[in-house]
């Protein structure tokens, strides 16, 4: 009797704390990856949300400086618009058919970045 004590205590145990490593692990994921609720998308700014997110996942080949080798900027709000509005920006990364998918040879990123440069899409995409 002590050893199905033992056993069902073991058990309940192991389940508790498997339930409590998944959950910290979709929080995580949430907060960083997924778009999940933790990604806040309201009222995405140029400056302050946009920049950020292109610069580290774009600048190292889309840059002024870079330029001649990839053939497109994504520095300066007007580079950024022309890739907007014809469409490469959002294509690009979210590895749409008929783009070639940024960055190139390496994962998409993450979905809320890509939620929040939709939104700021979506909204017109100013230059604020």
């Amino acid at each position: 009797m002590k050893l199905f004590k033992w056993l069902w205590i073991l058990a309940l145990v192991t389940f508790v704390f498997s339930c409590s490593k998944s959950n910290e692990e979709d929080e995580r994921t949430d907060t960083n990856n997924s778009g999940g609720n933790n990604c806040n998308t309201a009222n995405m700014s140029f400056a302050t949300d946009i920049v950020p997110i292109l610069q580290s996942n774009c600048y190292a080949c889309h840059s002024n400086a870079n330029q001649a080798v990839s053939g497109v900027s994504l520095e300066g709000y007007s580079n950024v618009k022309v890739q907007v509005d014809n469409g490469s920006l959002i294509g690009a990364i979210t590895h749409a058919s008929g783009y070639p998918p940024m960055p190139q040879g390496g994962p998409k990123m993450s979905d809320c970045n890509i939620s929040k440069i939709r939104s700021w899409v979506n909204n017109g995409a100013p230059n604020n």
